[in-house]
C-alpha cells in the first residue's frame, strides 16, 4: 500500500494548521498546507489546483481552517472543496457539515432540532422586534452570523439607554442581514470546550476569563485549565456534536444553576485548549484517526474494484 497523501486546508503560519501538517508529515512523509485563496478550480481539465498540486489526486483533505474570518465568501470555498469530495477525495470534516456551521443561524437550528439546551435566542429582521427582545432579555448579545472567537459580538445590558440600544441595533444591521439575539447567561468566569474526534470524546478544558472582558475567549485574555466533566455532561456534548457529521470538533458549554447550556459546536476546533488545558496532543490523535479512516476507505475501494474485475 502506498503512503497516503493528506493535505491540510488552513492558514499558513498558524500554529494549529502547521502542527497538524507536522503530525501528518511525521506519519506519511507528505506535507501540504493549502491556502484556499490560492486554489483554482479548472472545470475544463477536472483539476482543483493549489500551486502545482492537484488536490484531486490526494487521498484526503482536512479542513482545519477555511478562512481567517468567516463570511458568505467562505461558503464559496466550501463549494470548491465539495467538487473534490464528490470525485472521491475524503474530506475531514465533510463539506456539508462545515457549511452548516459556518453560518451561525443554520448551526443553531441544527442544535434546536436535536433538542440541545441553549441560551434563549431570537432571530428577526424587524428592528422593532429586536429592540423589544433586547429589553425583554435584560442583557443580550448581538451575534454576527459569520464570526469566530466572539469577533463582532455586541453586549447590551438593561443599563443601556434606549438611544444606545437603537444605535447599536442600527449599526449591527449595516453588516448583517438579520438580527441574531441571545440572552446572556451568568458564568462563573469560565466556560468549557469539550473535544471530540470522530464522534468519540477526548477531553474537556475550561476557558477562564479575566476580569476585564465579558467573554472568556483567549483572544480577550482568557486562559486554559483542565476540567473533569461527569458522565451526564459528556453525554450532552456528545449529543450536541452528533447534530452534525464532524471529524473533529469542540463543543462550547456553559454551566448554570439551572443546568448546562451549549453555546455552539465548532466547525473546526483548535488544538491548543486540549494541549494547554488537558496536556493532550489532539493534533496527533486527529492525524491517527484520519489515517485510519483513509486506510479503511482505501481497503473498501480495493475490495469493490476486485469484485468488479472478477464478476
Amino acid at each position: 500500500m502506498n503512503k497516503l497523501k493528506i493535505g491540510v486546508v488552513g492558514i499558513p503560519g498558524k500554529w494549529s494548521t502547521e502542527v497538524l501538517a507536522d503530525r501528518l508529515e511525521e506519519r506519511t512523509g507528505f506535507r501540504a498546507v493549502i491556502d484556499m485563496s490560492q486554489v483554482e478550480l479548472r472545470l475544463d481539465t477536472n483539476q482543483l489546483m493549489f500551486q502545482d498540486l492537484d488536490l484531486m489526486t490526494l487521498d484526503g483533505l482536512i479542513i482545519k481552517k477555511i478562512s481567517e474570518v468567516y463570511s458568505p465568501a467562505t461558503e464559496d470555498r466550501i463549494h470548491l472543496l465539495s467538487y473534490a469530495e464528490r470525485a472521491g477525495v475524503k474530506l475531514f470534516s465533510p463539506t456539508a457539515s462545515v457549511g452548516n456551521l459556518v453560518n451561525r443561524l443554520s448551526g443553531t437550528l441544527a442544535l434546536q432540532r436535536g433538542n440541545i439546551p441553549m441560551p434563549k435566542t431570537r432571530i428577526t429582521e424587524s428592528p422593532e422586534q429586536a429592540f423589544a427582545t433586547v429589553r425583554e432579555f435584560g442583557s443580550a448579545i448581538l451575534k454576527p452570523l459569520y464570526s469566530t472567537k466572539a469577533r463582532g459580538m455586541v453586549m447590551l445590558t438593561k443599563d443601556d439607554s434606549d438611544e444606545f440600544v437603537h444605535n447599536a441595533l442600527e449599526e449591527y444591521r449595516q453588516s448583517q442581514s438579520i438580527y441574531y439575539i441571545q440572552q446572556t447567561v451568568k458564568l462563573d468566569g469560565r466556560d468549557l470546550g469539550m473535544v471530540f474526534v470522530g464522534g468519540e470524546y477526548l477531553c474537556t478544558y475550561a476557558r477562564v476569563g479575566n476580569k476585564d472582558s465579558w467573554n472568556t475567549t483567549i483572544n480577550s485574555g482568557g486562559k486554559y485549565e483542565m476540567f473533569e466533566p461527569d458522565a451526564t455532561l459528556i453525554e450532552l456534548g456528545r449529543r450536541a456534536q452528533s447534530c452534525y457529521d464532524l471529524s473533529f470538533t469542540t463543543v462550547d458549554i456553559a454551566l448554570m444553576d439551572q443546568g448546562p447550556v451549549v453555546f455552539e459546536v465548532s466547525a473546526f476546533g483548535g488544538f491548543k485548549g486540549a494541549l494547554e488545558g488537558c496536556d493532550i496532543d489532539a493534533a496527533s490523535v486527529y492525524a491517527d484517526y484520519i489515517l485510519k479512516e483513509c486506510v479503511s476507505q482505501e481497503g473498501v475501494s480495493q475490495e469493490c474494484t476486485l469484485k468488479e474485475t472478477t464478476s
